[in-house]
This record gives C-alpha cells, structure tokens and sequence, in this order.
C-alpha cells in the first residue's frame, strides 16, 4: 500500500469528526521510535487544529521512571480530562533531574499525546486515534544523537535498549489507524495494521453500483 500526501489541515478536520475517547476529549496519540519526528508533526498538526493542546510524555517520564509513568497520567490526566475537566500534571526537568513545574492541560475537543510510548496498551482504551511516525529505529536513533549532541551521549546509549524492550513487550504500531512519512510536500500517510480493510460488498443482479461519496 503505497504513501499519500494529505493535508494537515484535512486530516484535522478527520480528527474533529471523531467520537470523543475520553470524557468530552477526542484523545489522539502521536507514537514512534525516538528521534522519528513526532513533536514536530504534533507541533503542526495542532497547528492545523487551531491550536490543539499537546501534551509532551517527555514531561512525564524520568531517568528513573522512562516508562514508569502510566500510573501519573492516569491520575493527574486522564481522569480529571474524562470528567471534563482541566488536568495539572508535574513536569520533569530532564537536566536538573527532578520534577519541579505544573503544567495545564485543558479539556479541548482534540487533544494530542506525543512521545515514545503514546499507544502502550494502558494508553489505548482512551485514545480516539493512534498514529505512528513511520521511521526505523536505527535512523530515528541517529537523528535523535545528532540533535542532542556529545552531552546526551550517555542517555541515548540507556535509552535506545530500554526503548527497545519496551517495544518488544508493548508494541505500539501494530495498533495505529495511519502510519506517517515526512516528505518533501510536508506529510504522506497510509493505512495502518490497526485500521480494518474497507468491506468488500459485492454488486449482485438489481443492485447498481455503490454510490459516489
């Protein structure tokens, strides 16, 4: 199945029409391998939302905790975001390592979660789409070193097998509805494996052919 460029604009508008996933809230995840892209597509697909919240699970995780963070979403965003209200969630400073901010997340009609981890399967039952950024690990990687430089050297050489064993027992793409590409013109997409086949219905005598839509 080959890749097509769509309009950020045009897939938003896809994501308004969805049923909400999370109280009032169509909670949309934005998931790949680190380094693949996916704050900069978050970033501008909230962009073509109006101006969507997205919440960084960067600011969830920690050193000691990189995937350990299920249990704060739950509480501090997930729950008050299916009762309709504002969530406040700590942040965690990943240079002076320790959380020490408060940040707001409202209760908009789409919200986007960001980062490695986004469809885990405690994050799936309240999420109204998952997409992932199509990207091999071993590029992702290299691009995520090379934007952090030598300083980050010691981090990603932990990172890449704890996110490597994280996948290995939770994978996230086998579950996403479209898989994107960067591209020249912006973004393609295609179908992902968690998307069904359109159903196939057969013409049969006295039937005219399916309408135009």
């Amino acid at each position: 199945m080959s890749y097509h460029h769509v309009p950020l604009a045009r897939y938003a508008d896809r994501l308004r029409r969805l049923p909400p996933s999370c109280g009032p809230v169509r909670l949309v995840g934005v998931d790949g391998h680190a380094g693949s892209g996916k704050s900069t597509f978050a970033a501008r697909l909230a962009e073509a939302l109006g101006g969507a919240p997205v919440l960084r699970l960067d600011d969830l995780a920690s050193h000691d905790a990189l995937f350990g963070w299920t249990d704060r979403l739950r509480t501090q965003v997930l729950a008050p975001l299916s009762r309709g209200e504002a969530a406040r969630y700590e942040t965690y400073d990943w240079h002076a390592r320790r959380f020490d901010g408060v940040r707001q997340l409202p209760p908009a009609d789409v919200v986007l979660v960001e980062g490695v981890g986004a469809g885990r399967r405690a994050v799936r039952p309240y999420l109204a789409r998952l997409v992932w950024m199509e990207m091999a690990g071993e590029l992702s990687w290299a691009r995520g070193r090379a934007r952090d430089g030598a300083a980050q050297r010691t981090f990603w050489d932990g990172w890449i097998p704890a996110e490597r064993e994280h996948f290995a027992d939770d994978p996230s793409r086998p579950f996403a509805k479209e898989l994107v590409r960067e591209c020249p013109e912006g973004y393609a997409m295609r179908k992902g494996p968690g998307e069904p086949p359109s159903p196939h219905r057969s013409v049969t005598h006295g039937e005219g052919p399916p309408a135009v839509r």
